[in-house]
């Protein structure tokens, strides 16, 4: 019943948008330049006699569509340049594309002040609960993306190790599958183990958006808590961006990033990374020699078998800027991995031999057209992931930590296994969106995903469970509706059906599930003035379990094929205020309000023996909170900000489940309203950079910085049965306490670049979780070369 509602919607909003588009009228648009041919941001073009207008982007592009059919005149205006005035005749349905040289003003000019907003403040500036980073101002330093977000009010990303280790993301009291990822607004569930946020660098990034709680429609997705949404920068048609970076632990990055493009709208692309390090830090661990049986507490030792290094490559083929596609491409990503295994989810267990490959061959088409039809913009995306994941646990011996070894049965370190799998993930994503008019438009989108893993085990040939189906399909459809006054106000409602289908084995013991669920929800903003913004979401969104939740992820994630599908209602109150003091004195404060109530709850908790986690259901899980942004800047060279987040996660199941017949026991549980475990809920960021401009020639530049990453000490087990170890009886994961300072040199306006970093200067214990210890003090040699 649900999906024939929302067809009969679908047919009257098609019905809609071709009734509009038999009123056609014209665009135009174009690019503006300097007279030495770079391109103007923050330039005004406008239609003279009518009420239509824009401004030029980063990269000099504007566009003004609705325009009415007939003779108009272009002014275009800039501070500091000469006018320009430009006459057009325009036919229905016809888009004009224009090019302008500006030439600067010879006017005297005591004072100027400008007036403008980067396209990640302009992001900021939706109704939805979001923050946008600016990934170009880290071009510099060596950071991935998780590095990068890390930074973010209400984000915490908890690492298990150093380079390639396995990470979980919080965003606002969720973590893990609740968020979900996107390149380009394409998700990432299928990109595999070559390709994830803590080992993408940031130079492949020009800014990261992060979606809290509610989630725009036009992502397609089922997320639960959030969205991260990876923009590549396209900027420049023609550029080389490489560098290259070494430091502690035998750590190597490289990236390379380029494009070439004809006039004639033929482009290649190219993106390149790599990641190596042997993660040889050193830990302080319980140890005991398998030999002797020597113990000590608190041994400090260097990590024997941890070796990891990737090798990605993404490289698109096609044309830009054509009447039929402004982008179609035809592209690949290859990439491949290793890892080496040196713990479970304890470092109670210890390993020296266990260890996974991987590797990812995924064919894509990218597709995209404003204006397809006068007002219909469209968006098609298709990938399909051909690679393949290995675990390799063949060693029939212990390991101790102190690199010693002993015979161990038959079973390997673990389970002995030579698995070879592939999950054969497909995704195809369409997105159309009409304009109805100046203020309002609707769009539709759909999601469709399929896994299917398949594998089998050479040392277990004979092992059922390798040969049952494993497969899971997923179809996300998005109806919604906006309605934007811009700089004043914008409202968006929207509507969400999730279907998806699993299979988990065979015959009569098969387990086959067919999940339906209705989501939907609003975003509202307001500005008081122009300096002033209200914003408030709300939705109802619903979260089907994973393929690696239902499955496993055959290495410290145990499979449940039980899992029921999440649901939660999710509110956000938000509030952002810009003012400048005495022309130099900068300010910018953001707040944010949350609340999450989610039923049917799934969370990782640790299995029976605790060498593995395993996703369970809980009936309720209440959050509450919210994080907070202060920003200061004085003139063009001193920065600083400082980032908050408190959340409150509370457990809502009142009885629990007796494991040995699957009913609820009749006492209230003991845990009932206690604080979540093993989740951070206070944490903050600091930083401060100092930028010198024209240091050795003009042209260079050098810039100080400083960051401090906080976070509060939280239960691993639930407060209400601490066990031994802390102070007040209780385990924990202890205060973290981390600073890191770098040093940039760039010169000739950013050719060249050089950039040292010091992380965990105090060589600090840092844990994300519970006695999976961080890297300590480390040091990093940063070289980076550009070219437009």
């Amino acid at each position: 019943m649900q999906i024939k509602k929302f067809l009969l919607l679908g047919i009257l909003c098609a019905c809609v948008i071709f009734a509009s588009a038999q009123n056609r009228t014209a665009t135009v648009s174009g690019q503006v330049r300097d007279a030495e041919g770079h391109p103007l941001p923050g330039v005004s073009i406008k239609i003279q006699k009518n009420s239509l207008g824009t401004v030029s982007d980063e990269k000099g592009y504007f566009r003004i569509a609705n325009v009415k059919a007939g003779s108009h005149t272009l002014h275009i205006t800039a501070i500091g340049f000469k006018t320009q005035k430009k006459e057009v005749v325009l036919a229905e349905g016809q888009e004009i594309k224009l090019s302008f040289s500006l030439y600067e003003s010879e006017e005297q000019m005591e004072t100027v002040n400008v007036i403008g907003r980067t396209t990640s403040q302009e992001v900021n500036r939706q109704a939805f609960n979001v923050t946008a980073v600016d990934a170009k101002k880290l071009y510099n330093s060596t950071l991935d993306i998780s590095g990068a977000l890390d930074r973010v009010a209400g984000v915490r990303v908890r690492e298990s190790g150093g380079v390639g280790s396995n990470f979980n993301l919080s965003l606002n009291g969720f973590s893990g599958n609740h968020i979900r990822y996107f390149i380009d607004g394409i998700p990432m569930d299928n990109f595999g183990t070559s390709f994830q946020i803590n080992n993408i660098p940031i130079n492949i990034a020009d800014r990261i958006e992060v979606y809290k709680g509610v989630v725009p429609m036009w992502l397609g997705s089922d997320a639960l808590g959030g969205a991260i949404n990876i923009v590549t920068g396209d900027r420049y048609r023609n550029y080389i961006d490489a560098s290259y970076s070494y430091g502690s632990f035998n750590t190597h990055r490289s990236v390379i990033n380029a494009a070439a493009t004809s006039k004639s709208g033929f482009t290649v692309q190219l993106n390149a990374f790599q990641n190596y390090s042997d993660n040889d830090y050193k830990v302080t661990v319980e140890a005991s020699d398998i030999y002797t049986g020597a113990y000590s507490p608190a041994a400090k030792l260097r990590r024997f078998h941890d070796k990891y290094h990737n090798e990605s490559v993404i490289a698109n083929v096609g044309v830009v800027g054509k009447r039929y596609a402004d982008k179609l491409l035809l592209g690949v990503t290859v990439g491949q991995n290793y890892k080496e295994i040196q713990t479970g989810a304890r470092m109670v267990s210890v390993f020296g031999g266990w260890h996974r490959r991987g590797n990812t061959l995924m064919p894509s088409l990218k597709y995209k057209k404003e204006n397809l039809i006068e007002g219909l913009d469209v968006t098609i995306n298709a990938n399909y992931n051909l690679g393949t994941e290995q675990n390799i646990d063949t060693m029939n011996v212990r390991y101790d930590w102190y690199g010693n070894s002993k015979p161990n049965g038959s079973n390997g370190e673990r389970s002995r296994s030579l698995y070879k799998y592939k999950n054969n993930n497909g995704l195809a994503t369409a997105m159309f969106n009409y304009k109805l008019g100046e203020h309002q438009s609707i769009a539709l989108s759909n999601v469709f995903s399929t896994f299917d893993r398949k594998g089998s085990d050479a040392l277990n040939p004979t092992n059922a469970d390798y040969e049952r189906p494993k497969k899971t399909n997923k179809n996300v459809l998005g109806l919604g509706y906006n309605y934007d006054v811009k700089d004043n106000w914008s409202a968006t409602v929207f509507g969400k059906f999730i279907n998806q289908a699993t299979v988990n084995g065979t015959g009569s013991g098969a387990n086959r599930d067919n999940m339906n669920r209705l989501g939907y929800g609003t975003a509202l903003t307001f500005f008081l003035n122009r300096n002033l913004q209200l914003k408030a979401s709300y939705e109802l969104t619903n979260r089907m379990p994973e393929a690696m939740e239902i499955f496993g992820d055959v290495e410290n994630q145990e499979g449940n094929a039980n899992l029921k599908p999440e649901k939660s209602n999710n509110a956000n109150l938000g509030l952002s205020y810009t003012f400048t003091l005495n022309q130099d004195h900068n300010f910018a404060v953001n707040a944010n309000a949350i609340y999450r109530n989610a039923s049917n709850f799934i969370y990782n908790r640790l299995n029976q023996n605790q060498s593995k986690l395993v996703a369970d259901n809980r009936d309720g899980v209440r959050t509450v909170g919210g994080d907070a942004e202060i920003r200061y800047s004085y003139k063009n060279w001193l920065s600083m900000g400082t980032t908050l987040t408190y959340q409150y996660i509370q457990n809502q199941q009142k009885y629990e489940i007796n494991p040995a017949t699957g009913l609820k026991f009749s006492e209230v549980s003991i845990v009932y309203k206690d604080q979540m475990p093993n989740i951070p809920y206070l944490y903050g960021n600091a930083d401060v950079a100092v930028s010198l401009r024209d240091i050795g020639q003009k042209g260079n530049h050098l810039t100080l910085g400083y960051n401090l990453l906080y976070v509060h000490a939280f239960w691993l087990y639930w407060p209400s049965q601490g066990g031994r170890a802390s102070s007040d009886g209780k385990y924990i994961v202890p205060q973290q306490l981390n600073h890191d300072v770098n040093v940039v040199y760039s010169m000739k306006n950013g050719r060249y670049n050089i950039g040292v970093e010091a992380r965990n200067l105090t060589d600090a214990r840092l844990y994300d979780n519970f006695s999976l210890q961080k890297p300590g003090r480390a040091f990093y040699l940063n070289l980076r070369y550009f070219l437009n």
